[in-house]
């Protein structure tokens, strides 16, 4: 076997290390505080438009990273 080419088993654990729920929760996390922020500042319209869509992408993302193991 090539030495370039993984075995499923270390990809796997790869992508085991990648989808951790403790990151991909904060990330989350800040994604609806940051739609938060948005809808309530005053200033620049574009951020008020897109706040609910920033709020709706961290409520669900959320919800899916809450599958992943620990």
């Amino acid at each position: 076997m090539s030495a370039n080419v993984q075995s499923p088993k270390i990809r796997k654990s790869a992508l085991r290390r990648f989808f951790r729920r403790g990151v991909w929760e904060n990330v989350a996390t800040c994604f609806i505080a940051l739609g938060v922020v948005m809808l309530c500042q005053p200033f620049v319209l574009y951020l008020y438009t897109y706040s609910f869509l920033t709020i709706l992408t961290g409520t669900v993302m959320f919800m899916i990273v809450t599958k992943f193991p620990e």
